[in-house]
């Protein structure tokens, strides 16, 4: 259906304007930025099948300039438009990391490095060290690329808590397949860590498998005691 087919309340931008953005959709979001369709699609038809080929919004994110114009029905103002909301969404979880979000739940790890690391086309490894109260110190990327249990050394986790005076650290790592699940070799080296921490009194408070897929916490999944 054709935004001119939708009643009036009920077309992306007039939706979002009377009931907010959390009541669109994301091709809903999509479409307001987009504006316009093709002779072949109308423009929340494109944005939703151009969502569905990609990944959603986090394989949207991933996207080059380059292959963004290349997409059918997207010139340079729809593109520019388009990159400069995603940008404004990573900037927004830049702040955050800063501002010392509280990192109560494996919901709000994932809000603040969702935007900043699934772009990246291989995993990345990193921690998030913790005040007392699980407010934000600091955030360290300490692995690109592939990983193995010996990729990780556990003094190097535990010099950057050190450095930060740090209570306890979240680990975080990301799965470029898009699949949350964590590998045998994710809990191995969680186990390990978590012992280290203890010896030093620096709590493993969870670690976060991050994807396009969404997120799993080892601690919710009983993998971390």
């Amino acid at each position: 259906m054709r935004v001119r087919e939708l009643s009036h309340e009920e077309r992306p931008r007039e939706k979002l304007l009377s009931q907010g953005a959390a009541a669109c959709s994301t091709a809903e979001l999509v479409a307001v930025l987009l504006r316009t369709g093709t002779k072949e699609q109308g423009v929340l038809e494109l944005a939703q099948a151009w969502l569905a080929e990609v990944g959603g919004i986090c394989g949207l994110s991933r996207l080059s300039p380059q292959a963004i114009l290349k997409r059918k029905g997207v010139g340079k103002a729809k593109a520019a438009a388009l990159l400069a909301a995603l940008e404004l969404s990573r900037r927004l979880a830049a702040e955050e990391l800063k501002g010392g979000a509280i990192l109560d739940s494996p919901e709000a790890v994932y809000r603040v490095v969702a935007p900043a690391y699934l772009r990246e086309r291989t995993e990345v490894f990193g921690i998030l060290t913790l005040d007392v109260r699980h407010r934000l110190i600091r955030e360290h990327v300490l692995h690109r690329g592939v990983r193995d249990g010996a990729s990780v050394e556990p003094g190097e986790v535990f010099h950057r808590a050190i450095m930060d005076n740090a209570h306890g650290v979240i680990l975080w790592h990301t799965h470029p397949s898009g699949d949350p699940r964590p590998s045998p070799d994710d809990v191995a080296l969680t186990r390990t860590l978590a012992e280290a921490g203890k010896v030093l009194r620096i709590a493993v408070v969870d670690h976060v498998v991050v994807a396009a897929g969404g997120f799993v916490s080892l601690r919710q999944q009983g993998l971390l005691a």
